[in-house]
């Protein structure tokens, strides 16, 4: 913890925004750093695809078991210092996933790694809100657009380290080191935020009805990431009937999309308001699945893996900027709240993809997911519109 925790500096909202930018972008390097060498670290261990798959549900079970008390600390201290803390024992713990030598050590150190990038993420995700309160205009998406180049970056930066054969451990060792670093040196130039003291309540605390809305378009819009970050290139292998070399390309695409999504969604929001953003989200998600579904081409597919990209890229960085104005809660709190929500149809849903399947074909499967895009597309009109309106007041 820093002790000048309350001590903003004198800065202007551009060199806020940097210093925000900069903690973005450190999440989306370091996870897409150990993201890179799981196949390493399989191969290391010995595990098959099965046991892989179950160690590698350690990490959102940390990240979901902690959100409840992610949003407790934001209510008594401020998001800089939560974000601090986090950052550093994200740091931490990457250097510890090169080091794990056995599968109980790696189950406990990706519960830990989830559990720090619950912290790191939410906090600095408030710490946005605050940051976007100081502007008029929309800038909410481009910090996220941020950690996807990050992790395109880091995904770059783990394929060399791959290809030269760079130990896991010498590789997220020297990532942490470099995370700790620049944590340490921009810290000083984000904003603070006053923990705004909560009622007390049980641990485990659900979104108040005004914020439920929210939760529920977020669970749509994560249910519909995490499929593809999952089933993509499996839909490409197995429905469009392409080679395994290219079954990539789906995934890649969708990338692509997503992150352009999210740096020229800002303008988007500018120009023609939250509300018909997000509507055309829900939108471009259902008919990009559907279009996919219903003409199972090569074309075809991509288009529609194109469109879910872009649908999907705005729709959380902008419910979050609407919640981060609740006047029930705090921002942190808030956020942490339909992040709860949010994450279940991160981790649940995707799952239920091969069960279904297993049944009726992926075709089926991907077919039900669009109507996820409809229901975000629905619920956006039940969005009040004080909730649309920028805000010029810092958090």
């Amino acid at each position: 913890m820093i002790a000048t925790d309350k001590i903003t500096p004198s800065r202007t909202p551009k060199q806020l925004r940097l210093a925000n930018a900069v903690f973005f972008f450190l999440s989306g390097f370091g996870y897409s750093s150990w993201a890179s060498r799981i196949p390493t670290i399989k191969h290391q261990l010995h595990l098959n695809e099965a046991q892989l798959g179950g160690i590698l549900f350690a990490m959102p079970v940390g990240l979901l078991l902690t959100l409840p008390l992610t949003g407790k600390l934001l209510s008594k201290y401020s998001s800089r210092r939560i974000m601090l803390f986090g950052g550093l024992f994200f740091s931490v713990v990457l250097a510890c996933i090169g080091f794990a030598a056995n599968v109980w050590q790696l189950v406990l150190v990706l519960f830990c790694f989830g559990v720090s990038r619950n912290l790191f993420n939410i906090s600095t995700n408030a710490q946005a809100v605050a940051v976007q309160a100081l502007y008029e205009r929309s800038i909410m998406a481009n910090f996220h657009g941020i950690w996807s180049l990050a992790g395109f970056a880091g995904a770059a930066v783990g394929y060399f380290m791959v290809y030269y054969n760079i130990g896991t451990n010498y590789h997220l060792l020297g990532v942490s080191i470099l995370l700790v670093v620049f944590s340490l040196w921009f810290i000083k130039g984000t904003i603070y935020q006053a923990p705004v003291p909560q009622v007390k309540k049980k641990l485990f605390t659900l979104p108040d009805k005004s914020l439920l809305n929210f939760a529920l378009i977020c669970f749509a819009s994560m249910a519909c990431e995490n499929t593809m970050y999952d089933w993509s290139g499996i839909y490409f292998e197995k429905v469009i009937h392409v080679s395994k070399a290219t079954a990539t390309e789906g995934f890649v695409v969708y990338m692509i999309a997503m992150t352009l999504g999210r740096f020229v969604g800002d303008a988007g929001v500018n120009r023609f308001g939250i509300k018909n953003l997000l509507r055309f989200s829900g939108i471009f998600i259902c008919s990009g699945l559907l279009l996919a579904v219903l003409m199972p081409y090569t074309i075809t597919a991509i288009i529609g893996f194109i469109l879910v990209g872009l649908g999907v890229s705005c729709i959380v960085p902008m419910v979050f900027q609407m919640a981060g104005k609740s006047t029930t809660m705090s921002s942190g709190t808030a956020l942490a709240a339909i992040s709860s929500i949010g994450y279940l149809g991160f981790l649940i849903v995707p799952p239920f993809i091969g069960f279904i399947a297993q049944v009726a074909g992926l075709r089926v499967s991907f077919g039900l997911i669009s109507l996820l895009g409809a229901l975000v597309a629905v619920l956006v009109y039940k969005i009040k519109e004080d909730n649309t309106k920028p805000t010029n007041n810092p958090a």
